[in-house]
């Protein structure tokens, strides 16, 4: 939600001040008797504790009562993510919540269930209904004083993000937060869900229709399970001395205040360091400089150890003998112009038994000669309240460069020189930077922060690298036989089109620790139904996976990495995972490409296949629930082909053409030239995109793209195509070319 409430912000930071001003002075149509409904609600009312970064409770923010069972409506971002919840009711009583029966981050909605029952809940009115001008009021617990109430009017209603908010004439406070917004009936119409910051008499609340969908079609996730969302793997990781580790998107994540000294918190790698010398590296960035974090060495796995982090902006290293203060001494503080604050930084340390030798971003800036080496422990280290992201940390003889060599600065240097005001990079230039190491995409992002007026040719490069690596992996992937092309790699390749921080490597191997947690509860001989049964358990009824119930067409829903992370996803993402952690399992899944709604099949050796719909939580669905659902959709009956079963190169050419549809809604001409690029290299005979294609290039000023791709049809085209279309372009752009 954190999106939401910045584009609220900007938004409204853009709207004139008499506009605003004469929202706030409207009067209600009728006056509402705010005393009485909120005494009605008192009852309903709660307050949502959470553990906060201090280890302590705090009360975050406010929530109700929609069914009498124990099930709570609060927002998404007041239960935070993966901690424990606890909610006190109206009486005092204070319950632990037993599970987050549905949640949706892109809402900013949740359900928490807690262990209550015959309590009263508030009845949930038609939000469509609202109409501007009409008077509301909000109950919740700013600043910690429980059950405020502020009476005001519906302003209007605004869309962020693709979600229609209703924008209130009232003042809201940190923790109002998941408190109701009543209409006169007391009706619940809304959920507030932020402030405005630039006004003091102006909020937001989530729609109630919004809430639901939740309600008819949860996805409960205990609480057991929902601690471990994000969770380190404990073969690869083990966290010391509090605050909060956990992985997203390929990083590793540190937040809150550490139990050692100077709020020192450790995470130590669990496997063992190269013998003797070695080199240890990381990619770190600090929310805060007045924090620290880096990576530690010669450590015993528990209080002792060395350390190299950023601090105050400058460099440090230093020596902790044991748990306190008087075994802590700094060794070194370096001030240095390779550092860059606020950024990604690169830190490598080489260690020998005589010497430590650190870089920042490959520059040498400190040696420690005969050290008081101990332990071969290594990890990672967070100190103060900052909040710390981590990536690429590696242990080896000797880790990869992430800088440039001579030729590598040469060639761009020489680039830079020619590119002149293009605003594409031509084909041989795009071709050269290819053979470049893998560091070119790094030092053309170095060169745009020095050259400010070819920032934008160079973050246009770095992103063709980037577009070409990851496109030539994925064509290398999936010409590859059927039966050996891994699916999971292909689809998080193709997220990676559009999100180049993605660790293909990080997500596979949760998918094997998620395989080795599902085997580990089963018998050895466990038939392939005691196989599926647990696999189904697994994901949906202990990891709260669901088909999308909002923002369907969203494009975290066709990205496998945002799909394992938030739980949520398209029929055909939802299938492409059901499927790898099948093959994981020894299980027989093959994808079903039925027209508008992907399903999979499991074919085992003996006994009957079965079509099951992962979009529904896994559902069994027979041949004929199949053909409904297939003249439902498209107005005509299934055929044969419908049924059969499909590549993995047919699986990502339909999420890439998902894609394109999003892009096309979206008006976004460069996510669909990606995309049509990615079609084009998995299937180079899709002549009917690569004329898309050619058009979009000419459009965008890459003549040369546009070129190639029309030399390409008229030399391989079929016989049913244009060719005088495609003449007639290539005509216009040698013409441009003279």
């Amino acid at each position: 939600m954190v999106g939401i409430r910045c584009i609220a912000v900007c938004l409204l930071a853009c709207l004139s001040s008499t506009v605003l001003a004469g929202e706030e002075k409207k009067e209600p149509k009728k006056a509402l008797d705010a005393e009485k409904l909120a005494a009605a609600a008192k009852e309903s009312m709660v307050v949502i504790h959470y553990t906060g970064r201090d280890g302590k409770q705090h009360g975050l923010g406010a929530g109700f009562v929609v069914a009498e069972d124990g099930l709570i409506a609060t927002n998404f971002h007041v239960i935070g993510e993966a901690r424990p919840i606890r909610v006190q009711l109206a009486d005092g009583t204070k319950l632990d919540a037993t599970s987050v029966h549905a949640s949706d981050r892109h809402l900013d909605l949740a359900l928490v269930r807690i262990p209550a029952k015959n309590l009263k809940p508030l009845t949930l009115g038609d939000s469509d209904k609202l109409k501007s001008g009409q008077a509301i009021v909000a109950l919740g617990h700013p600043r910690g004083l429980e059950h405020s109430v502020v009476a005001g009017v519906l302003s209007g209603k605004r869309e962020f993000e693709g979600v229609s908010m209703l924008q209130l004439a009232i003042p809201i406070e940190q923790g109002n937060s998941g408190g109701p917004v009543l209409d006169e009936k007391g009706q619940v119409v809304g959920i507030v869900t932020m402030k405005a910051l630039v006004t003091a008499n102006l909020g937001f609340a989530v729609p109630s229709n919004a809430l639901k969908p939740l309600l008819d079609r949860p996805n409960p996730i205990t609480m057991d399970r929902w601690l471990t969302i994000g969770a380190l793997d404990p073969a690869e990781w083990k966290p010391m001395l509090g605050g909060r580790w956990r992985q997203r998107a390929g990083r590793i994540l540190s937040d809150g205040v550490g139990t050692g000294f100077g709020g020192r918190t450790l995470c130590y790698w669990q496997r063992e360091a190269p013998k003797d010398s070695f080199e240890l590296g990381v990619t770190v960035k600090l929310d805060d400089e007045a924090g620290a974090a880096g990576l530690i060495f010669g450590g015993d796995g528990a209080h002792e150890h060395y350390g190299f982090y950023p601090t105050g902006g400058k460099l440090r290293i230093t020596r902790f003998a044991g748990p306190d203060v008087f075994s802590w001494k700094i060794l070194q503080d370096i001030k240095t112009a390779h550092y860059r604050p606020g950024e990604w930084n690169s830190f490598k340390v080489k260690v020998a038994k005589d010497k430590f030798t650190c870089f920042v971003n490959e520059q040498k800036v400190a040696e420690i000669d005969e050290p008081d080496y101990a332990g071969t422990k290594v990890g990672l280290a967070k100190f103060r309240d900052t909040v710390a992201e981590f990536k690429r940390f590696q242990a080896a003889e000797r880790l990869p460069s992430n800088g440039a060599d001579e030729k590598t600065l040469a060639t761009i240097s020489k680039m830079l020189a020619g590119l002149g005001q293009h605003d594409k990079p031509s084909t041989k230039d795009l071709e050269r930077l290819l053979k470049l190491p893998g560091a070119a995409a790094d030092v053309l992002r170095d060169r745009a922060r020095l050259l400010e007026k070819q920032a934008e040719q160079l973050r246009k490069l770095a992103l063709a690298v980037h577009e070409e690596r990851t496109l030539a992996e994925l064509e290398k992937e999936l010409k590859k036989k059927d039966a050996d092309a891994d699916l999971a790699r292909a689809a998080l390749l193709v997220a990676r089109l559009d999100n180049e921080e993605i660790d293909v490597e990080i997500y596979a191997k949760e998918l094997d620790r998620w395989a080795r947690e599902i085997t580990g509860g089963l018998p050895k001989d466990a038939a392939p139904a005691k196989r599926l049964e647990a696999l189904d358990k697994f994901l949906f009824k202990e990891r709260g996976f669901h088909g999308s119930r909002h923002d369907y067409y969203s494009r975290n829903n066709s990205y496998l990495n945002e799909v394992i992370d938030d739980r949520e996803g398209l029929p055909i993402t939802l299938s492409v995972l059901y499927m790898e952690l099948a093959r994981r399992l020894g299980l027989n899944v093959v994808g079903v490409a039925l027209p508008g709604h992907f399903i999979v099949r499991h074919e085992p050796a003996e006994g009957e296949k079965q079509l099951i719909d992962v979009f529904a939580g896994a559902k069994p669905m027979t041949r004929e629930e199949a053909e409904a659902r297939v003249q439902n959709i498209t107005g005509e009956a299934a055929k044969k082909k419908d049924f059969e079963a499909v590549t993995k190169k047919a699986i990502i050419l339909r999420m890439l053409h998902n894609l394109i549809n999003v892009a096309q809604r979206e008006k976004d001409r460069d996510g669909m030239l990606r995309y049509l690029d990615g079609i084009v290299a998995v299937d180079p005979e899709a002549h009917e995109e690569r004329w898309v294609r050619a058009v979009f290039r000419f459009q965008a000023g890459n003549h040369d793209g546009s070129l190639v791709d029309c030399e390409y049809l008229l030399k391989n085209g079929p016989p049913e195509m244009d060719r005088e279309r495609v003449q007639e372009l290539r005509r216009v752009l040698l013409k441009d070319t003279k």
